[in-house]
């Protein structure tokens, strides 16, 4: 194991021979089966020389199964998913584990030590640096290593993200739904919202599953906070995809009650201001709007009647993502609104329904 890199935690040897063919190896250590480990790995090195390492942890299960990454804090400032691995790494019982999770809770360390959503050197996105390269610029290289020891020895992989400051997004899903392999995850993780598509080049999901290794990206909330709802939310979907793949045996598949996968071609679009000013928002994430509905209007520090601008739904659909900083200059974004079919629309409607009968009743 290098100078840069320390691993505690570790349990009992396995006694029979063929399971050290199972166990998961790094450049610099390896995890058998029944064993787990707390590492941090040098990725880099600070301004005088100090080394930059990111937590993970790999739990090993007795059982053969397969390898299953969890990432989050790609962007040092998006928290949710951070708590979410956490939980699942430190506060779940694996005991009858199939197979081995590599927790990264924290990829981005000097974002996330800087409460920024880039690397602040050259502010630079990490999740555009993927898979990385060495030899290259300080983000590929940070890439390459994370990219290299604990993101291509897997089998599937689920990174989480929350929108950037300033917006927020209701739970989704983010996946190439065209590779069967990754539709499979993506619905496993049960999300009302699949958005399709197989994302910008550089990012972790795309890299990975082109590198065989099938991976969603998870979208929760808002960047600088842990939401709690969103956070047991994202950890009954990671339930449902590791009982789906076997991982955990004991837990069920879990099906959200209705789903929509919004394809390329499909109703979707980022309302944007035509006018500087600050914003009152009349709906918010998660909301169902209709056709010809105000979603928020845009005034003057004045209300001046005349100067008032009102943005109107253009079709009927689904709030995924919303502004939560209430000021705008023309072209920023306002909200992202997605198309519901007939049948998701109806599915949705009899859902909250239900839940707002029951809300009556506890009351």
């Amino acid at each position: 194991m290098s100078g840069d890199d320390a691993m505690v935690g570790s349990t009992s040897e396995p006694s029979d021979a063929d399971a050290m063919d199972d166990a998961f190896t790094y450049n610099g250590g390896r995890v058998d089966p029944g064993e787990s480990a707390n590492i941090r790995y040098g990725i880099s090195e600070t301004y005088l020389g100090d080394p930059v390492r990111i937590p993970v942890t790999i739990i090993n299960g007795e059982h053969p199964g397969p390898t299953v990454f969890l990432s989050a804090a790609a962007h040092g400032d998006e928290l949710n998913g951070i708590e979410v691995v956490r939980e699942v790494a430190h506060d779940w019982d694996h005991s009858d584990l199939h197979g081995t999770l590599v927790c990264l809770p924290v990829m981005n360390v000097p974002g996330f030590l800087a409460q920024e959503r880039y690397l602040p050197i050259y502010d630079r996105d990490l999740n555009r640096s993927f898979p990385g390269r060495e030899g290259s610029t300080s983000a590929r290289r940070m890439a390459h290593r994370i990219f290299t020891n604990f993101i291509e020895p897997c089998d599937l992989g689920i990174d989480f993200h929350t929108s950037t400051r300033g917006r927020t997004n209701m739970l989704h899903v983010r996946a190439n739904m065209d590779d069967p392999s990754v539709a499979r995850l993506a619905n496993a993780f049960s999300s009302h919202v699949i958005i399709a598509g197989e994302g910008p080049s550089g990012t972790l999901r795309r890299e990975a599953t082109e590198a065989d290794v099938p991976t969603v990206t998870v979208e929760m909330g808002e960047a600088h906070r842990f939401q709690r709802k969103l956070i047991d939310r994202a950890l009954t979907g990671v339930a449902s995809v590791l009982a789906e793949f076997g991982v955990h045996r004991e837990s069920a598949v879990h099906w959200p009650g209705w789903r929509t996968v919004i394809a390329a071609d499909d109703e979707k679009t980022w309302l944007r201001a035509d006018a500087g000013g600050i914003v009152d928002m009349k709906r918010g994430r998660g909301a169902l709007v209709r056709e010809g509905e105000v979603i928020c209007t845009i005034t003057n520090p004045f209300k001046e009647e005349d100067d008032i601008v009102t943005v109107e739904a253009p079709f009927t659909g689904l709030i995924v993502g919303v502004l939560e900083n209430p000021v705008v200059y023309p072209g920023n974004p306002l909200c992202h609104l997605v198309g519901l079919s007939p049948d998701t629309r109806t599915a949705l409607e009899n859902e909250r329904t239900k839940t707002e009968s029951q809300s009556q009743l506890r009351m």
